[in-house]
């Protein structure tokens, strides 16, 4: 005689699927991380545990952009990167996770996006902060020189603002007063060309909060005219 079939079911513990659920997600987000950390040491210096410049010109290369190429500075400003030209694993991991990218070829599919999140008025102001302060180099240092300072202008506004980075440029290379730049006067520059009619000038008050490299650079621009 077949032995009876049991009345009664098997219980499935209440929390099993969840459990089940949470060990996915933590092997995905482990699996991400790792591939997160091997995409670094593919290109990290080991013996400083931290990409440096030839590791960064690598990493360009690999995503078919030049090394002076805006996007650069803005992926550096999307790491919060503290040192010029090196990534650390931290800055990396920060970075890579706030892209919701884990390998090459996302990365590269994210240059554009990133490029339309930066050009967001917000995000502007930030990134264009932080590309003067990446670029002080010594401790303590608070100044940029002005051919710098010039470089940096072409490649942060220049895309944005042409005309007046052109000319802003051609005056600090003609002036002998400032040989460097402040963080202050960098800001100004873009609040200048935000604000100001160009190439009338018109609304330019030198009696306003405006630096005085500005107000020279006006007086400048005007005897030019």
């Amino acid at each position: 005689m077949p032995p009876r079939s049991s009345s009664k079911k098997k219980t499935v513990p209440a929390n099993a699927g969840s459990t089940d659920d949470h060990s996915s997600a933590s092997s995905k987000a482990k699996t991400k991380k790792d591939q997160i950390d091997q995409l670094f040491d593919s290109y990290a210096n080991s013996s400083i545990q931290m990409i440096d410049p030839e590791g960064i010109e690598a990493l360009c290369s690999d995503l078919g952009v030049d090394y002076t190429d805006v996007r650069i500075l803005m992926f550096a400003w999307k790491l919060k990167a503290e040192k010029q030209g090196y990534f650390t694993l931290d800055e990396w991991r920060t970075g890579l996770k706030a892209l919701g990218v884990n390998t090459l070829s996302e990365l590269k599919k994210a240059l554009p996006e990133l490029e339309s999140e930066v050009r967001t008025p917000p995000n502007f102001a930030d990134f264009y902060s932080f590309a003067f302060r990446y670029c002080l180099t010594e401790e303590k240092q608070k100044t940029v020189d002005i051919e710098s300072i010039c470089e940096l202008l072409n490649l942060v506004l220049g895309s944005q603002f042409q005309p007046q980075v052109d000319l802003l440029i051609q005056y600090l290379k003609f002036q002998s007063d400032y040989k460097v730049i402040t963080l202050d006067q960098w800001m100004n520059f873009l609040r200048f060309c935000n604000e100001i009619s160009f190439p009338d000038l018109g609304n330019y008050d030198s009696t306003a909060a405006w630096p005085l490299i500005l107000d020279y650079f006006v007086e400048w621009v005007k005897q030019k005219a």
